[in-house]
C-alpha cells in the first residue's frame, strides 16, 4: 500500500509533530507533505522519508508561518500529490485535509483540533492584537473559515485525538469521528529520573500563545511569590517576560536531559489553558510529576483528579481562569503534595502509550479499508 501523510508545518517539533513521527512506524516509507518545513529547527526526525513542500517555503514565509493564515488555501493547492497513492493520512489542526486527490486514494484524517482561530478559539486571538488590527484579522480568519467548509468532505474517514475534539467535531464539521488518543513516547516511562524529595519551584512548559494562558500563570504567581520556572517561546513570551517579577524564570530549553532537571526540582505541572487533549501533561505524569490544570477541554481526559483519596489522583482541577482560582488549587495541593503517589501516576500515563496508540490506530484504518474493500 503506497501512503502519503500530510501534515500542516514542520517547524517546531511538537505533539502534533510527534503523532507523524508515531505512523512513520507503522507506514516507514510513506511520503510526506507540508506547508513549511525547516530542517534547522526541526532537527533529523524525518531523514528516511521524501518530504515534499508548498510554493510558500522559503525562508521569509516560515518565519512568518503563524501570521499568514490568508495564504494557507493557496499554500496547500500549491501542493501536489506525485503518485497515486492508495491511502492519505492528513494530520490536521490547520489546511492539511485540504490536500487536493485526484484519484480514488481512501483518506484519512487524524483531528488534532479544527482551525481553532476559525471556529473554537476565534475571540482568543483577535483579542491578542491591537483593537485597529481585529477588524481585518476577523474579515481574512471568516474567509479562512469559509474555505475550510469547502474541505470537509475531502475526507472518507475522520479520527479525533479526543472526545473533547471529537465534540467539535460534530459541531463545527457535522461529521460523526472515533477517538484515538495520541501516543506518549514510550522511553519516557523507561526513564531513571527521580523527583527531589525537596522539590522547591511549579513548572511550566510548552508554547507561549494567547490560549495557553500563561498570562494567568504570571498575575498568579506575581501575586504568590513562590517560585516559577517557564519553559517555551511564543508570541506572548515577550510581553510576559516585562511584568513577570524575579520569582518568575523564563526559559528556552531543547536538550530534554535539561527539562529533565527541571521536572526533577519542580512540585507539579501547571497547565492552565484549554487544550484539544494536550499530551505535555502526560509526559510529565510519565515523570510520576502531579498536574494542576483548568478543568476543561482535553485534561478531563487525562488528569484523574480524587480529592478524598490524593494517592489515587493524577492531579488537580481549578474551575476558572482567575488567579483566585488558580491559588485555591494550588493552596490545596501544598496542603496534601505529600500524599500523591510517584508510582500510580507514572501507571496512569502508560495507558496512553505509544504501543497503545500504534494498535489502536491501525485497527481503526484496517477496518475503515475493510469495510470499504467490502462495499
Amino acid at each position: 500500500m503506497k501512503v502519503a501523510i500530510v501534515h500542516y508545518w514542520f517547524i517546531t517539533r511538537r505533539g502534533g509533530e510527534k503523532v507523524i513521527e508515531s505512523l512513520l512506524k507503522l507506514y516507514p516509507d510513506a511520503d510526506i507533505y507540508t506547508l513549511f518545513y525547516d530542517e534547522k529547527t526541526y532537527g533529523n526526525h524525518l531523514q528516511n522519508n521524501t518530504i515534499y513542500t508548498s510554493s510558500l517555503n522559503n525562508k521569509f514565509f516560515r518565519k512568518q508561518y503563524q501570521k499568514i493564515f490568508p495564504l494557507y488555501p493557496f499554500a496547500i493547492k500549491s501542493l501536489k500529490l506525485k503518485e497515486d497513492y492508495d491511502l492519505i493520512i492528513s494530520s490536521e489542526s490547520g489546511p492539511a485535509k485540504g490536500i487536493q486527490i485526484k484519484n480514488n486514494a481512501k483518506h484519512i484524517c487524524y483531528v488534532h483540533s479544527p482551525m481553532r482561530y476559525c471556529w473554537s478559539h476565534k475571540q482568543v486571538y483577535l483579542e491578542s492584537v491591537s483593537k485597529f488590527v481585529r477588524p481585518l484579522m476577523s474579515f481574512f480568519l471568516e474567509k479562512l473559515k469559509k474555505w475550510d467548509e469547502t474541505t470537509i468532505d475531502n475526507v472518507d474517514l475522520y479520527l479525533s485525538n479526543s472526545n473533547n475534539v471529537s465534540k467539535r467535531i460534530t459541531k463545527y464539521y457535522k461529521k460523526e469521528s472515533e477517538v484515538v488518543y495520541p501516543p506518549i513516547a514510550d522511553k519516557l516511562f523507561t526513564n531513571n529520573v527521580d523527583l527531589d524529595k525537596e522539590r522547591n519551584q511549579y513548572l511550566s512548559f510548552g508554547a507561549i500563545t494567547p490560549y495557553k494562558k500563561i498570562d494567568l500563570l504570571v498575575d498568579t504567581f506575581n501575586k504568590n511569590g513562590k517560585k516559577l520556572v517557564i519553559i517555551g517561546n511564543g508570541s506572548e513570551r515577550q510581553k510576559l517576560e516585562v511584568i513577570a517579577r524575579p520569582n518568575i524564570e523564563f526559559k528556552s530549553i531543547s536538550d530534554w536531559r535539561k527539562i529533565e532537571k527541571e521536572i526533577q526540582k519542580s512540585k507539579a505541572l501547571l497547565f492552565p489553558g484549554e487544550e484539544d487533549f494536550g499530551m505535555i501533561p502526560l509526559e510529565m505524569m510519565a515523570y510520576g510529576l502531579p498536574v494542576i490544570a483548568y478543568k476543561k477541554g482535553g485534561a478531563l481526559e487525562t488528569v484523574v483528579e480524587n480529592r478524598l483519596k490524593i494517592e489515587e489522583s493524577s492531579g488537580l482541577f481549578f474551575n476558572e481562569q482567575t488567579t483566585t482560582s488558580l491559588e485555591k488549587t494550588i493552596a490545596f495541593f501544598e496542603e496534601h503534595e505529600k500524599k500523591f503517589n510517584v508510582v500510580w501516576i507514572k501507571k496512569h500515563a502508560k495507558t496512553f502509550s505509544e504501543e497503545h496508540f500504534l494498535v489502536n490506530f491501525k485497527t481503526k484504518i484496517e477496518s475503515f479499508l475493510k469495510i470499504k474493500l467490502e462495499n
